[in-house]
């Protein structure tokens, strides 16, 4: 059974770091692209950062500049480095695998921007 866990979330004061990790277990086979999502309350869930199988890697304009998508080479953990963290980036951001057969979601970890 595959799942993906979230950690490294947390309460961050504006113009910090964080770095959000996700690991899956299981097997999964014929992975096309890792990415993180955010949802903010009551606003719809977007895709943040996307790493594909093909080698490239896409941000939304949000974030550009300021965020990194990476994950190791055996496709198993998938990470996002975000710095100078603005109150807005606030929300509960969830790992994503998207592979042939199906796509895979964490249950997603908290991100809170707050002085």
């Amino acid at each position: 059974q595959v799942q993906l866990v979230e950690s490294g979330g947390g309460l961050v004061q504006p113009g910090g770091s964080l770095r959000l990790s996700c690991a899956a277990s299981g097997s999964i086979f014929s992975i096309l692209a890792m990415a993180w999502y955010r949802q903010a309350p009551g606003k719809q869930r977007e895709l943040v950062a996307v790493n594909t199988r093909g080698g490239s890697t896409n941000y939304a304009d949000s974030v550009k500049g300021r965020f990194t998508i990476s994950r190791d080479n055996d496709w198993k953990t998938v990470y996002l480095q975000m710095n100078s963290l603005k109150p807005e980036d606030t929300a509960v951001y969830y790992c994503n695998v998207n592979a042939m057969t199906r796509q895979y979601w964490g249950r997603g970890t908290q991100v809170t921007v707050s002085s």
